[in-house]
């Protein structure tokens, strides 16, 4: 290799002050414990001081970090090297994209830290509803129905997002239980419900934020605020402006501790398209978020550029890796964006089952495998640059 023709070039300190000029323009952290460097791996620092990283990572969660309730264990040797144990000794921007979600950002933030022994901050964080906080200004007085999850959690997600009138179904049931007679309110959910008089309540958008607890009871009120014009239990009529549907994760499968994957919020949506069909002839249209659309993966892009900022990067992004677990979401996603993809073996999909429906650009076996070869791939091309400009 070029760098083991090189001459070692020893610490500054054992050369005197001013040998530092030559080392200028190479970041104080790769000079360190009298430990020598070579010539490329300071020209290739001094390339990233002064700019971009060499790379970035955006990494799914369910099935690639964790499993269930269980850590991969190949993921936290993967952030390790992201964290500075790597050919540059330099910390490696990642954030973490899943199409999960139910409770806020700091609070599984908090917990993710906890289980993978490496601070996740919410600046780097991105939940399949995160990026409803862009439309909280847009309904902040108006009065929106939130979905799915565990008793009114989402509520509280929405409201510190700054939505201002947010209601569930569960206060839906709690006003009049013969809108689904078939369920019978625990305390649980009593406690949880607002005490609200739906008939003088006009609702202007359901915001599906995370998978439904009770899909009977879910699909029956979002058919009546539809047909309804928002009021529930009002006269079917159609809107003087249309209720606004928002899904946030298109997945009809995920991975979770059981032996198969599970049905998830594609799965939900799906459902309600086929009774709503059912009623009118037609499906209602909606706006859907999460992997793999779009607009989530420019969310993210802007989330990225903005941790990179924080940890003191410069410039536009690098090349960047995103590891998963799902071909249908993630890779379309990843390949659209432009983004490199790296499919593990530890989630949804499984090799058995033959070639994944979308083509990743590498597949590793863990999270770890391909967070290594996604290192040492670009690590052949800033050498490859480095022997160039050398022979320049």
């Amino acid at each position: 290799m070029l760098a083991s023709r090189l001459p070692q070039i020893p610490h500054p300190r054992a050369l005197g002050l001013s040998s530092l000029k030559a080392f200028r323009g190479c970041p104080a952290h790769s000079i360190q414990n009298g430990a020598p460097i070579t010539l490329t791996k300071c020209r290739t620092l001094h390339e990233h001081s002064s700019g971009r990283p060499p790379l970035a990572f955006v990494f799914d969660i369910d099935g690639v970090l964790i499993r269930g309730p269980k850590v991969i264990p190949a993921a936290k040797r993967a952030l390790a090297m992201l964290e500075g144990n790597n050919e540059w000794g330099i910390k490696i921007p990642y954030i973490l994209l899943t199409n999960g979600g139910g409770v806020g950002e700091e609070y599984r933030c908090h917990r993710l830290t906890k289980q993978l022994g490496f601070e996740i901050r919410p600046s780097q964080y991105i939940q399949a509803h995160t990026i409803l906080k862009t439309f909280a200004p847009k309904f902040a007085d108006e009065h929106v129905l939130v979905l799915g999850g565990k008793l009114d959690r989402v509520r509280e997600v929405a409201e510190g997002y700054g939505f201002k009138n947010v209601y569930t179904t569960l206060d839906v049931h709690a006003w009049n239980p013969s809108v689904w007679p078939f369920h019978e309110l625990t305390s649980d959910e009593r406690h949880s419900a607002k005490l609200v008089d739906f008939s003088q309540t006009p609702i202007s958008a359901a915001l599906v934020f995370h998978d439904p607890r009770n899909w009977s009871l879910d699909i029956q009120i979002l058919c009546d605020i539809i047909l309804s014009g928002g009021i529930i239990g009002g006269p079917y009529r159609a809107a003087e402006k249309p209720i606004e549907l928002i899904f946030c994760n298109p997945d009809l499968l995920w991975r979770s501790d059981f032996s198969r994957p599970r049905l998830g919020q594609g799965a939900f949506k799906e459902a309600f398209q086929a009774v709503y069909k059912a009623l009118t002839g037609s499906e209602y249209p909606y706006i859907q978020y999460g992997k793999p659309t779009e607009a989530t993966y420019r969310f993210a892009e802007k989330v990225l550029k903005a941790h990179m900022g924080q940890l003191g990067w410069k410039g536009k992004l690098p090349p960047v890796g995103h590891t998963i677990d799902n071909p249908e979401s993630d890779i379309a996603g990843a390949n659209a964006a432009g983004w490199p993809s790296v499919l593990v073996h530890t989630g949804v999909y499984e090799p058995s089952q033959g070639p994944p429906s979308q083509r990743p650009t590498y597949e590793a076996d863990d999270v770890e495998a391909g967070v290594r070869w996604a290192i040492e791939r670009e690590m052949g091309d800033l050498k490859a640059r480095a022997a160039a400009d050398l022979g320049n």
